[in-house]
């Protein structure tokens, strides 16, 4: 069994893809727009002119695949009650992911050493979502 994360941009996913590849080096597998829907729903009422916007796509950030859409369009993406957590493999590189997800985002709590790590940090990125970057304590 697995889980995976979906998440709805709501009109930004194509943005949020491209910042993805940038800071995290997230490679798209599968992106499927709403016009090339094989099956077009009945009753699913988009807005005019998203003909054009990602109906559903598939990339993966290190070993995990990330599921996402513009969902309904409506400009409006709302992330609560979850995070998403990087583990890095040193502090050099919880420095630059933080850095990259920072851009444009809002820092939730610094980059530091803390009691469990040697460098832990929350921010939310300018889409929204929120991450924890972690850098595991050697043994």
């Amino acid at each position: 069994m697995q889980v995976q994360p979906y998440l709805f941009f709501d009109g930004r996913c194509e943005e949020a893809i491209d910042f993805y590849r940038s800071a995290l080096g997230a490679e798209v597998t599968m992106l499927m727009r709403f016009k090339e829907n094989p099956e077009p729903q009945e009753g699913c009422q988009l807005p005019p002119g998203t003909e054009d916007k990602v109906m559903h796509s598939s990339f993966r950030i290190g070993d995990t695949t990330v599921m996402a859409s513009d969902g309904r369009c409506l400009g409006q993406p709302n992330f609560q009650g979850f995070s998403l957590t990087l583990t890095a493999a040193n502090e050099a590189e919880a420095d630059r992911l933080f850095a990259a997800l920072s851009d444009g985002g809002q820092v939730q709590m610094p980059l530091a050493k803390t009691f469990f790590s040697p460098r832990f940090g929350m921010v939310a990125d300018r889409f929204g979502v929120s991450w924890m970057i972690i850098v595991e304590p050697s043994s």
